[in-house]
């Protein structure tokens, strides 16, 4: 393989598993170690089974490419990969003619193409949501102003003490309403983009979180420590690791025997090759706070990012929709799965290379 076609191969998004005419693996590009979670040095000359399993017509189809020498696609096909992870992909199968054929699969995961478009869905309605919050931040703030000025005049000219009660509680609660709506818009400063240690801000979560239950909590640590630098606000990103951390705790607390057996994992990573909206990043860090509280309701699960939508009776509804903010402005992305007793918050961030 020539230098530019190993380069071209080396960058591509798509995953590409080159395998000989009895099916064991000779090449795996990046983006494929990437979705298999498995290298190309250690499965080199393996059969392609240790990579995959889908199905028995399938290898037969496999098989029968290499015999006619034809291609084909495969259109939403379940791997079950040597992880036991599940993976939904459609695939190209192409016959490339020799001494001796060689198959290349193209493959195409489904839930990335599903992600892309949840993404793009979901930053399209927070547009609206946020055109629609700057306009009812606008008509609520102005007379909000009109009526604290007045009750401050009003609270000179009263000589009764007890009477000013009144106005003070009329200036409070107008303040209060102002700094709601304020939190309703987010931040409103660009972020100060600066390097900085994600392992570092983690570790004064797990400071934080642990002085606030008393060290009542579990938390376990997976970093990985080859995670290099990456740009980000520091006071937005811990701001983010923060509402999120809060939130997990609050909901192991719901659990039938409270902090007891509750567990906090914090876990790190890279991610090659990753499409963010309509921009692909080589390298991502990739941030995943994990609890085992009750998990998210299914009935406000798709719905957690936008503004006043909580699961808690005295919760704000700001907080998540605040982190996603701030993580979009960061041109990242924030997920969450969630079901009974497993919820994963995950936060990708481009690194610069």
């Amino acid at each position: 393989m020539s230098g530019l076609h190993q380069q071209l191969l080396e960058n591509l998004s798509t995953a590409v598993v080159v395998v000989d005419d009895r099916l064991c693996v000779i090449y795996m590009n990046p983006a494929a170690e990437a979705m298999m979670e498995a290298s190309d040095t250690r499965l080199h000359g393996q059969p392609l089974s240790d990579l995959f399993v889908e199905n028995p017509s399938s290898t037969d189809a496999l098989l029968q490419a290499i015999r006619d020498a034809n291609p084909f696609t495969k259109w939403e096909a379940v791997l079950y990969l040597h992880t036991g992870a599940q993976l939904e992909v459609d695939y190209v199968v192409t016959p490339l003619n020799g001494a001796n054929t060689t198959l290349v699969i193209e493959l195409q995961p489904r839930d990335r193409l599903k992600r892309i478009s949840r993404e793009e869905e979901m930053l399209s309605k927070q547009e609206t949501t946020r055109t629609l919050v700057r306009g009812l931040a606008h008509e609520i703030k102005n007379p909000l102003g009109g009526i604290r000025g007045a009750a401050q005049l009003l609270a000179r000219e009263l000589e009764n003490p007890e009477q000013q009660d009144y106005t003070n509680i009329i200036i409070e609660e107008a303040d209060r309403l102002s700094n709601l709506v304020d939190k309703m818009l987010g931040p409103v400063k660009p972020p100060n983009i600066q390097e900085l240690n994600i392992h570092e801000l983690l570790e004064r979560v797990c400071q934080l979180i642990s002085a606030e239950v008393q060290g009542n909590l579990r938390i376990e640590r997976d970093y990985d420590p080859s995670i290099p630098d990456l740009g980000a606000d520091r006071e937005q990103l811990m701001q983010v690791l923060l509402n999120i951390a809060r939130n997990a705790m609050q909901a192991m607390e719901t659990r039938e025997d409270g902090l007891a057996s509750a567990c906090l994992t914090l876990r790190t990573r890279t991610q090659r090759q990753l499409t963010i909206g309509n921009q692909r990043h080589r390298l991502v860090a990739r941030i995943d706070l994990i609890d085992n509280g009750p998990g998210i309701p299914e009935t406000i699960k798709d719905q957690i990012f936008y503004p006043m939508i909580s699961g808690r009776a005295n919760g704000t509804g700001l907080g998540l929709s605040i982190a996603h903010s701030i993580i979009t402005r960061h041109q990242g992305v924030l997920e969450c799965q969630s079901e009974p007793g497993h919820t994963c918050f995950t936060i990708y961030l481009p690194i610069s290379c």
